[in-house]
C-alpha cells in the first residue's frame, strides 16, 4: 500500500501559501522536434510511381523525392499484415507474431495474428516520448474474430498507442462505400455515403483536421502520424476523372509498358548499367501471356483494368500533395520527416484474366465473357476489380514474380525520405539494401528518441533493425543491414552481404533443400542467373543460415499449402458460428461474425414481423455489391434477392405476406459444389424454391447483417438507386439466423484430412 503523499517531492504545509507544490515531469520531446510521417500504400508496384520509372502521374510524390533521397534497395516482406508489424516494432514479422496475412489463427506464436505484447510500437514509443500520435487507414493487425464488438481490443491501433485511429480494422474494403469504418475504438455509423464520396479522400481530411486541432491546441507538440493507406490494394476503386485521364493509355499492353518502364528506369538511374530486366514470367501457375497474344476483346476488358489502376494512384498522389500542401501552409512541411512506401510488390490476386468481383473471383477461374459487359462499370461502386496478373508483372519492373513471393517481385519496394530541414540531399539516389525493420531504429534515430528495453516492468524483444539514418547523408557509406531472412507461404529466402538463397515454393510438395537457388545480386539484381549448382558451398551456408533464423525467429511451422492454417482455430471461435436473434436498432453485424452464420454451410434466416396493406423495404441484407443476398417486402410479396458479386442478380418469389404478425424466412441449405438451394416461407408455409444460387465465400459477403434497411455498398444497385437504404415501413420484431450443417465438401469437413496431407509433408 502507498503512503499518503509518497513520491511527493515538494512540502506540504497547513496552508496552500505554506507549502511548496511539486508537479511530476512529464515526457518532452527535444527543442524543434520533428513530425513523423508515415505514408504506407498497400500493393505498390515498385515501378509505379513517376520517379521510379511510371508513365502514372505522380508529381507530388516525385516533387517529394526531390526534396529528398529515394531508395532503390529497399525490402519489406511479401505481404500487408507482416510489413506493418516489422514497421510499428522494428521485429521481424513472425517475431511480432503476425507471419502470415491476418485472416487466420492457426495457433502457433508466429502467427498469432496479433501483436506480441513484448514489444513497444512506434506508437508507444513516441507517445511516452512526448509526441501526439495518429493513425488513419488500413490497420489488418488482429485476429479477424476480434473485431466485432465482443473482440479482445489489445491488438487495436488506439491500445496500441494511437492516441486517434480513424480507418479499417480489415484488410480492405470497398473505397466508394467503406464496409465498417472505424473512429478510435467506435464505428462510425452510415446508413448511406453521400454521392461522390472516397475514402482516399476521407483519410486525408482527417489527418489535416488532427494536426490542425494539435496545433491549435499546443504552438510546439510535435506528432507522429502513419497514414496506411488501403489504396492501391484491391477493389480497385478510383473517382471517375481520374480513370478516364488514362483511357487509351495502355492500348500497346503490359509488355510494352513493361519496356517504357525500364527505359525510363535508366534514364533515371534507378537501375545501374548492365541491370537486365526479368523476362516475362513463366513459371507455371505465375505465368503471363504474351499481349500479342491476347484475343481484340481480351486486350480491351485488361487495358480498362490498367486505366483503374492507373487512376487510383494518381488519386493517391493528389491526396498526398493537399497533406504536403497542409503542412506547408501550417510551416512545418519543411521540418516534418515524411517517408512514403509499399508495404509489398504488386499483387498478382486477380490472376491470369483479372476480375470484376474481387470477394468472389476465388471460386473460379474468372469469366472475361461476364466482365466484359461490365467494362465500364470497373473502378466504380459496382464493381469490385483487380487487374490481371500481367499488370501486376509490369508493375514490379524490373524484378521476377509478385506479392506473396520471395523473389525480389515480393517484397522489392519504392522508399522514399524527405526532412528539408536536416537533410541536405536533394533527388539523391541510394543503392544501400534496407530493410523495412530498420525504418523504426531509423526514425528514432533521426529523433532523437531512445529505443526502450523495457516498458511497465516488462522486458521488450531487442529490435532486429538497425538506423540506416548514415546512409541518408552519406552516399557511399555501406549498408547498415547484411542479413536479412524471408518467410511467406512456404516461400523462403535469406540475404547475406549480396547474395540471396531463395525458393518458390509449390503447394503440397515437400519443404527441402533442392528448392533453393542462388544469386549474387551485386551482379545480378533481378535474379536471373541460378548459380546453385556452381557454388553449392553458399547454399548450404545461407540455407543454415535461414534455418538458424527461422528457429531463433518463429518462422516454423511453415506453411505446406494444405490450407489447415484457416481451418485450425481455437474452441473460442465456435462462438461466432453459433445463433443469433437481432433486434433492431443493432449497428451492423461484423464481417466476421455475420460470416460465420452462413460459411460454407446450411441456414436459416427468419424475420418475424407486423406487416400492414403496402409495407415494403429490406427486412435482413447481408453483403454488398460484391455478393450478397437479402430478404425484402414489395407490394404486398416475400422476395429473395441473390447478388452472386460478377453482375448476376437473381431474385426468388415468396408470394403475398399477407397482413398482421407473421414470420417470413429463407431456408437455405449447401449441397456441395459450392452452391445454395433456397426455399422461401410465410408463416412455415413452403412458398417457392430454386436452387443453384452461387455460395458466397470467402470475403463475401463483405458488409455484415443489417436488419430493416440495406446500409452503405447495397446488395441490389437497382433498389439502392430507387430507394436507397430501402428501410422497412412495417414493424421488425427481430431476426434470427439459426446456422445448421456443414456442406458436404466443406473445409471444416476436411479438417483431418487436411491435416493428414499436410504431415506427408513434415
Amino acid at each position: 500500500m502507498t503512503e499518503p503523499y509518497e513520491g511527493f517531492q515538494g512540502r506540504v504545509g497547513r496552508t496552500v501559501a505554506g507549502s511548496d507544490p511539486w508537479w511530476p515531469p512529464r515526457a518532452e520531446p527535444p527543442a524543434g522536434a520533428p513530425n513523423v510521417l508515415v505514408i504506407l500504400i498497400d500493393d505498390l508496384g515498385y515501378s509505379d510511381l513517376g520517379c521510379y520509372g511510371s508513365e502514372i502521374r505522380t508529381p507530388n510524390v516525385d516533387a517529394l523525392a526531390a526534396r529528398g533521397v529515394s531508395y532503390t534497395n529497399f525490402h519489406v516482406t511479401p505481404m500487408c499484415s507482416p510489413t506493418r508489424s516489422a514497421l510499428l516494432t522494428g521485429l521481424n514479422s513472425h517475431r511480432a507474431g503476425v507471419g502470415h496475412v491476418a485472416h487466420s489463427d492457426p495457433g502457433f506464436p508466429g502467427y498469432a495474428m496479433e501483436l506480441t505484447e513484448h514489444a513497444a510500437t512506434a506508437a508507444e514509443i513516441y507517445r511516452d516520448a512526448g509526441w501526439a500520435t495518429f493513425m488513419a487507414g488500413k490497420w489488418h493487425l488482429a485476429k479477424d474474430s476480434d473485431l466485432n464488438a465482443a473482440g479482445a481490443q489489445h491488438s487495436w491501433p488506439c491500445q496500441r498507442g494511437f492516441e486517434r485511429f480513424y480507418g479499417i480494422l480489415d484488410g480492405f474494403t470497398n473505397l466508394h462505400h467503406p464496409h465498417r469504418l472505424m473512429s478510435d475504438n467506435q464505428v462510425v455509423e452510415v446508413d448511406r455515403y453521400p454521392d461522390g464520396y472516397y475514402l482516399t479522400d476521407d483519410l486525408t481530411d482527417r489527418c489535416l483536421s488532427w494536426w490542425k486541432e494539435l496545433r491549435a491546441s499546443h504552438p510546439r507538440k510535435p506528432w507522429f502520424t502513419y497514414l496506411a493507406h488501403p489504396a492501391c490494394h484491391a477493389p480497385l476503386h478510383a473517382k471517375l476523372e481520374d480513370i478516364e485521364r488514362y483511357r487509351g493509355a495502355y492500348e500497346a499492353g503490359w509488355d510494352e509498358v513493361r519496356a517504357r518502364r525500364f527505359a525510363r528506369q535508366q534514364e533515371l538511374g534507378i537501375v545501374t548499367d548492365g541491370t537486365e530486366p526479368a523476362p516475362r514470367n513463366t513459371e507455371e501457375g505465375d505465368d503471363v501471356r504474351p499481349w500479342d497474344e491476347l484475343a481484340d476483346h481480351e486486350k480491351a476488358l485488361f487495358a480498362r483494368h490498367m486505366e483503374v489502376y492507373a487512376g487510383m494512384v494518381d488519386g493517391l498522389d493528389q491526396s498526398i500533395g493537399r497533406l504536403l500542401d497542409g503542412l506547408a501552409e501550417m510551416g512545418e512541411l519543411d521540418n516534418t520527416i515524411v517517408v512514403f512506401m509499399s508495404d509489398n510488390g504488386a499483387s498478382r490476386e486477380g490472376e491470369e484474366a483479372g476480375t470484376s468481383g474481387y470477394f468472389v473471383h476465388l471460386l473460379g477461374q474468372p469469366d472475361v465473357a461476364a466482365d466484359l459487359p461490365r467494362l465500364e462499370l470497373l473502378g466504380g461502386p459496382q464493381t469490385m476489380p483487380h487487374y490481371p496478373r500481367g499488370w501486376a508483372m509490369a508493375s514490379n519492373t524490373p524484378f521476377r514474380l509478385y506479392k506473396i513471393n520471395t523473389h525480389a517481385g515480393g517484397h522489392s519496394v519504392p522508399f522514399v525520405l524527405s526532412w528539408p530541414d536536416h537533410l541536405d540531399a536533394r533527388g539523391e539516389l541510394r543503392r544501400q539494401y534496407a530493410h523495412v525493420v530498420d525504418l523504426l531504429p531509423t526514425l528514432l534515430d533521426l529523433t532523437g528518441v531512445e529505443a526502450p528495453s523495457e516498458r511497465h516492468g516488462r522486458p521488450l524483444i531487442p529490435m532486429a533493425g538497425s538506423s540506416f539514418a548514415a546512409t541518408l547523408t552519406d552516399p557511399g557509406h555501406p549498408s547498415t543491414r547484411t542479413e536479412q531472412v524471408y518467410e511467406m507461404a512456404g516461400h523462403r529466402g535469406y540475404y547475406r552481404d549480396g547474395w540471396e538463397v531463395v525458393t518458390r515454393h509449390r503447394p503440397l510438395t515437400p519443404i527441402e533443400d533442392a528448392e533453393w537457388q542462388l544469386y549474387d545480386l551485386s551482379t545480378d539484381p533481378t535474379e536471373l542467373r541460378d548459380l546453385a549448382a556452381e557454388h553449392p558451398e553458399k547454399v548450404a551456408e545461407l540455407a543454415a543460415a535461414w534455418e538458424a533464423a527461422a528457429h531463433a525467429e518463429q518462422i516454423y511451422p511453415l506453411d505446406e499449402g494444405s490450407n489447415l492454417k484457416f481451418v485450425q482455430r481455437p474452441e473460442r471461435s465456435l462462438v461466432f458460428g453459433e445463433p443469433v436473434t437481432i433486434y433492431p436498432g443493432t449497428p451492423t453485424l461484423e464481417r466476421w461474425r455475420s460470416l460465420e452464420l452462413i460459411n460454407m454451410r446450411d441456414f436459416t434466416v427468419t424475420a418475424s414481423v407486423d406487416v400492414a396493406d403496402g409495407d415494403r423495404g429490406w427486412l435482413v441484407a447481408h453483403g454488398d455489391q460484391g455478393g450478397g443476398y437479402g430478404l425484402y417486402v414489395e407490394k404486398g410479396e416475400l422476395w429473395w434477392l441473390h447478388n452472386d458479386g460478377k453482375g448476376i442478380v437473381r431474385r426468388l418469389a415468396g408470394g403475398p405476406v399477407g397482413t398482421g404478425v407473421v414470420e417470413l424466412a429463407a431456408v437455405v441449405t449447401a449441397p456441395g459444389g459450392f452452391t445454395w438451394d433456397v426455399t422461401l416461407t410465410v408463416g412455415g408455409e413452403s412458398r417457392g424454391s430454386d436452387t443453384g444460387y452461387r455460395m458466397l465465400f470467402p470475403m463475401s459477403p463483405f458488409e455484415g447483417i443489417d436488419i430493416g434497411l440495406d446500409r452503405r455498398s447495397p446488395v441490389s444497385w437497382e433498389i439502392y438507386r430507387a430507394d436507397g437504404p430501402f428501410p422497412f415501413t412495417g414493424s421488425l420484431h427481430h431476426v434470427h439466423y439459426e446456422p445448421g450443417e456443414p456442406a458436404p465438401d466443406s473445409a471444416w469437413r476436411w479438417k483431418d484430412m487436411l491435416k493428414e496431407m499436410g504431415a506427408k509433408f513434415e
